[in-house]
């Protein structure tokens, strides 16, 4: 999304594409073709290899001893409510932060790096039993709102706003057009790269069907065409190209994705899913020119209908900031890969919300009422900000909402006749103008206003939603699960931040609550929450 650009120029010249315009890719899909009939051919260039060249990072994003690199996070602040009425974000559905996090308490047994942490991606990496719209609403996703006392803060409130998305049943899951864009340079040989990579992808082929097209590019120095789009259902034409992914070589990310994109645009289905699928380390380290044009065709590629997952893998030299990035500007998702697990998640149980979008440019605006609300603040989505015009501007790019995809923000307000915490800064009195007067709906005892806006997949022209909340004063403890849940996973957020905002918490106050919370839990993923606060809580107290 267009927040994102700070340092997009920099992350998006390590993908370097140089020289070849739409017309060029066509003639290397057409001579590729010709090559991937003969399953048992190396893949060949279609272009030049480009020099490799190491790149100085740019002062916001930062890079640890193994050389994985992270943009910069400063923590949202408190804004006073009369001064800063307006919060306006758009959504995320990401949660590659996550699986980071549980990559370093789990394999590389240390704290994560606070830059690694991204709340929002922690929060909605697990699914909420949230109530989808129902038959009779228009809308493709219902919204959710509730608030309690803060339990890190109790002279606070705690507010969630929540989203779930409708359920597409597979037979009514329009037809996908899918090209998956393979990493095969030579950063990619480690275990838990390329191999983890091609298991992977063989989950995926099982849960597509006939009407399903997929189509596989490799990059490494050059862009090559392994297989040319192919009915899903040809199950071992798909398993056999796949088991052939090799890696070697330097990486040309941008060549790839320019060749992707054509095969993507040559078998388009007007009314299904079009989307390329980069799977990579992040390790783009060629040189640097042609980033503009890059720009331009990630971004006309989304304009045409044509998103961009990206799926990220492996330890050491992962370009965590830039995936983040250009995953947003391809109107996509972006998930690490860290264990077969992982891979079964995103790409089995979790499909359709990986594969089919609901709605699009999917924006929040709240507006708080400063009769009682003093000041607030928004909990992770700090590089998802959104200045109040963009809220109504169509031509504003947002994140995107997945089939079944629930999202979930949380703000801390504080209410009015409380003192202002700490982290409020006051503003001294203006000289030339007083300060605005409420309107008669700031006595209503309105909490907020919610606005959302969304498009629908095939539409330019947003659709908006209200919504009013009044706060009933409800506590913590009777809250439902999924507030606690959600609640406890953003304080372990805070923690690993070593966030100001942490409050009276501790990690054990967090597995208390997760554990309460834990329900059902089918698929292990809340239980597993538990045990890495519990690996935290020890890895803290070594320091």
């Amino acid at each position: 999304m267009e927040s994102r650009h700070r340092q997009l120029g920099f992350s998006l010249a390590m993908l370097m594409l140089i020289g070849c315009g739409q017309e060029a890719a066509r003639t290397s899909v057409e001579s590729a073709r010709s090559l991937a009939m003969d399953a048992g051919r190396p893949l060949e260039s279609v272009g030049a290899v480009l020099d490799q060249e190491v790149m100085d990072l740019p002062p916001d994003i930062e890079s640890d001893p193994r050389g994985d690199r992270y943009d910069l996070i400063v923590e949202n602040p408190f804004l006073v409510a009369t001064e800063h009425p307006l919060s306006t974000f758009s959504i995320d559905v990401d949660t590659a932060s996550y699986s980071k996090v549980r990559q370093f308490l789990t394999q590389y047994h240390q704290l994560p790096r606070p830059d690694a942490v991204r709340i929002e991606e922690l929060v909605n990496y697990f699914p909420y039993d949230y109530a989808p719209p129902t038959d009779d609403q228009s809308d493709p996703f219902a919204v959710h709102l509730a608030a309690t006392d803060c339990p890190w803060n109790d002279q606070h409130r705690l507010l969630r706003v929540a989203m779930k998305g409708r359920e597409v049943p597979q037979q009514e899951r329009p037809a996908c057009n899918l090209v998956l864009l393979v990493d095969t340079s030579g950063s990619m040989k480690a275990a838990n790269k390329l191999p983890l990579l091609k298991r992977g992808l063989q989950l995926l082929v099982p849960q597509l069907s006939g009407k399903d097209r997929i189509a596989i590019v490799a990059y490494a120095g050059s862009a090559g065409l392994v297989l040319d789009s192919t009915p899903a259902n040809q199950t071992a034409t798909l398993m056999s190209a796949l088991d052939r992914l090799q890696s070697g070589g330097s990486t040309n990310g941008g060549q790839g994705l320019q060749l992707a994109y054509q095969v993507a645009r040559d078998h388009f289905v007007a009314g299904g899913t079009n989307r390329v699928m980069l799977c990579t380390d992040g390790d783009f380290n060629v040189g640097a020119s042609g980033t503009d044009e890059l720009v331009r065709m990630i971004k006309d590629a989304s304009r045409g209908g044509i998103d961009l997952t990206v799926l990220g893998f492996g330890m050491g030299n992962f370009n965590d900031a830039m995936l983040e990035q250009v995953s947003g500007h391809g109107n996509g998702n972006y998930a690490f890969i860290d264990s077969d697990n992982e891979a079964k998640k995103v790409l089995v149980d979790q499909v359709a919300g990986t594969l089919v979008t609901i709605a699009k440019d999917v924006k929040i605006q709240v507006e708080f009422n400063p009769n009682v609300v003093s000041a607030y603040r928004l909990i992770g989505y700090e590089n998802r900000m959104l200045e109040a015009q963009d809220f109504n501007d169509d031509k504003k790019d947002a994140g995107e909402i997945g089939a079944g995809h629930s999202v979930t923000a949380i703000y801390e307000v504080i209410p009015e006749g409380l003192p202002s915490s700490p982290g409020v800064p006051a503003i001294d009195p203006l000289k030339y103008q007083q300060p605005r007067d409420t309107s008669h709906a700031a006595d209503s005892g309105e909490m907020l206003t919610l606005k959302v806006r969304y498009k629908l997949p095939e539409e330019t022209e947003s659709r908006l939603m209200n919504n009013v909340f009044i706060d009933d004063g409800g506590t913590f403890a009777s809250a439902d699960r999924e507030f606690k849940f959600a609640a406890a996973v953003a304080a372990f957020g805070m923690l690993l931040r070593d966030s100001e905002f942490r409050g009276s918490w501790t990690y054990d106050h967090v597995a208390q609550i997760a554990q309460t919370a834990i329900g059902s839990d089918e698929d292990g993923l809340r239980r597993e929450l538990v045990e890495l606060v519990e690996t935290a809580r020890r890895l803290a107290l070594a320091l």
